[in-house]
């Protein structure tokens, strides 16, 4: 089985930095199939354009783009990539930097998939303070990633004795719609429960409330449709649920730190 460098995927590579314990990565990928492998240091994967299948020991991931994976540097896998353009974003971290940082290695086992919109929006923030170089990236990429892994330490994060049986369908349907004609009525009516119960206890589950979530989610499928210059942004915004392009422009702002048209500028 193949044991990869640090900085080493299967791919034509657009930029590597090394920076503070941190190595990235921007990766075109151009493999077909890569056979079983692993790296040599825990990583992140975020999918910026196209698709890729990735399949370990316990389950196979069907990644697009905004799908964001973490590697323990064990962890051994495979990859397909299906016709088309794919690119990658990979940030490697050095063992010190953990220790550095004060966050155990040990929370962070395995092969994780995250699908949480406010963790993947963290990691277009860190494609965005890649590509701007300046005396204050450094600074920046480590607190967005800090914050990441924060929020998927499995041992520190607060996890509730009980799920109510209502988590997992809103999460489907916020997830496989464009969430733009629901109402906080309407979804507590689909889910059975008293709007104010919904309203109330969507944060402690979610992180952030109702609005807030629908907003990300919005965001978060807008970034897959700049990477294609056909799409216009008043278009995109129409597409993604936003009422006009200044509203899109706002939330896109709020979450990402710069405007769509200057995150398409990096992207393409």
């Amino acid at each position: 089985m193949k044991a990869l460098r640090t900085g080493e995927f299967f791919g034509e590579t657009n930029s590597l930095i090394n920076l503070d314990g941190l190595t990235i990565t921007d990766t075109v990928y151009t493999h077909d199939k890569v056979d079983w492998h692993y790296h040599e240091k825990p990583y992140f994967t975020f999918i910026l354009q196209g698709q890729v299948v990735e399949g370990n020991k316990k389950e196979t991931y069907h990644c697009s783009q905004g799908s964001l994976l973490f590697h323990n540097w064990d962890d051994s896998h495979y990859n397909i990539k299906p016709p088309g353009f794919t690119r990658g974003f990979h940030i490697e971290i050095d063992q010190n930097w953990f220790q550095q940082h004060e966050l155990n290695l040990e929370h962070f086992q395995g092969s994780i998939s995250i699908k949480n919109p406010t963790v993947q929006l963290l990691f277009y923030k860190l494609f965005k303070e890649s590509k701007t170089g300046d005396y204050s990236s450094s600074i920046c990429m480590n607190s967005l990633l800090i914050e990441v892994l924060e929020s998927i330490d499995n041992k520190n994060t607060f996890k509730p004795l009980s799920v109510p049986n209502w988590i997992k369908p809103l999460k489907e349907i916020l997830h496989e719609d464009i969430p733009e004609n629901f109402s906080l009525l309407s979804l507590a009516a689909v889910l059975g429960i008293h709007p104010v119960h919904l309203s109330r206890y969507f944060p402690k589950y979610f992180g952030c409330s109702l609005g807030e979530y629908i907003r990300k989610i919005k965001v978060q499928k807008s970034l897959g449709l700049l990477s294609n210059p056909k799409n216009s942004l008043v278009e995109i915004a129409l597409e993604t649920g936003f009422s006009d392009q200044s509203h899109f422009n706002r939330c896109f702002k709020e979450n990402i730190g710069i405007t769509p048209s200057s995150y398409r500028k990096l992207i393409i």
